[in-house]
């Protein structure tokens, strides 16, 4: 009869012959009814015996350490009769006292229609061999954090179907918005901007967009504000299948639709989109315009509309620095000095992008310094004549009535 040291050591090689022939252990255990599981140590291995029984083997977690790591004494010679590896078993494998106990069972768990076995490794039990696949809990949480990103964007811009962004209201952040980003121009004829509801009539600004008036449908909470968004420039970037592309544009209009945020004209709209027109996320910041390309149609200037008299007259800025924020009237002394007397402008409601300039400046012959100021903190001033309000469809160039005074 076999002694208990043998039988032991017999279990031990077996078990760890089957891990370091990775293949032939899968196999055999795709194919065995039998359910191996080792308790402590956890290590794994397939029909150590051939019996219809589940074998149970408890090792010592500290003995399966040492004979993954290699640190061993040698085996009786009883145990290396039958065992040709030539494996060794530590000190404490040899102790059969409280390290190690063999138990096996014929009645617990048999499998016998299973087509799978479940082989489990702790970490300790890993490092005995390289070849035998095993997928630890930290592995499969890495695989899993990979796929955490929503397919189809990154922070890069990157997207895919770009053009079919679901309509949704525009969000207001800080000087700025995000949402839908669209187009009203031809990405292939690319015309100028018509003036749209800022009543600038024909320019020759290419770079040119229309701006939310809402930021849910009909709440009026949008940028717009009744026109004083007219003439401000907006920072637009939008995802792409490229990546985030960007373009600077003057706002000449306002957006037509319910989920509209920017509604782009033809050349910034092919700048983004290329040939793929459609509906975008974007993201949007105003800015000044100074210093920006395509969105510039002429000089500074302050118009008068048609229609105008000594007895009523509306004026606006076209081309200016930024959005315009407000205008005021200084009457000026025969020494060109500022007096006592201020007029602020009102801004015209119903009227979009205009100002009112009172009847007695119309009907005056004196001399004004006019300061606009910008949303950017800037401004420009104009010295004119009150009469010259009065007179319809006047444009009165910065360059030609500058007092000297820019800030």
């Amino acid at each position: 009869m076999i002694s208990f040291k043998s039988r032991l050591g017999l279990v031990t090689a077996l078990s760890l012959s089957c891990l370091l022939i990775q293949t032939a252990l899968l196999t055999a255990c795709s194919e065995s009814s039998v359910e191996i599981s080792i308790v402590a140590g956890e290590l794994s291995s397939a029909k150590l015996a051939e019996t219809s029984s589940s074998l149970y083997v408890v090792v010592n977690s500290s003995s399966a350490e040492n004979v993954a790591s290699s640190s061993s004494v040698p085996l009786s010679s009883e145990t290396k009769n039958v065992v040709s590896s030539g494996l060794d078993l530590s000190s404490s494998a040899k102790n059969s006292s409280s390290s190690e106990r063999l138990a096996v069972s014929s009645s617990e768990k048999l499998t016998e229609s299973s087509s799978s076995c479940a082989v489990e490794l702790s970490s300790s039990a890993k490092v005995a061999t390289s070849s035998f696949a095993v997928l630890s809990s930290s592995s499969a949480e890495a695989r899993s954090s990979s796929n955490e990103k929503p397919a189809g964007s990154s922070d890069s811009g990157v997207c895919t179907k770009c053009d079919s962004y679901t309509p949704a209201d525009p969000m207001l952040v800080e000087n700025g918005g995000k949402g839908s980003v669209t187009t009203y121009g031809s990405v292939t004829a690319k015309e100028t901007s018509l003036g749209g509801a800022c009543n600038y009539g024909q320019t020759n600004i290419q770079y040119y967009a229309a701006i939310h008036v809402n930021v849910s449908p009909g709440d009026d909470k949008g940028p717009w504000d009744g026109g004083m968004a007219c003439g401000g420039c907006v920072h637009v970037k939008a995802k792409t299948p490229d990546g985030w592309k960007e373009v600077t544009v003057r706002i000449t209009d306002r957006c037509p639709d319910a989920n509209c945020g920017v509604d782009l004209g033809g050349a910034p709209a092919s700048d983004i989109m290329g040939n793929l027109v459609g509906r975008y996320y974007g993201e949007w910041e105003f800015v000044s315009c100074e210093g920006v390309k395509g969105v510039w149609g002429d000089s500074t200037s302050i118009w008068v509309k048609e229609g105008a008299s000594e007895f009523w007259s509306i004026i606006q800025v076209r081309n200016p620095k930024d959005a315009v924020r407000k205008i005021v009237f200084r009457e000026l002394d025969d020494a060109g000095k500022v007096g006592d007397k201020t007029y602020p402008l009102e801004f015209v409601v119903g009227t979009e992008n205009f100002w009112t300039v009172p009847q007695e400046i119309l009907q005056s012959e004196k001399s004004y310094s006019v300061l606009v100021s910008y949303r950017s903190g800037t401004g420009d001033e104009w010295i004119l004549k009150g009469s010259e309000l009065a007179v319809p469809e006047a444009n009165l160039y910065l360059y030609e009535h500058r007092a000297g005074v820019n800030f």
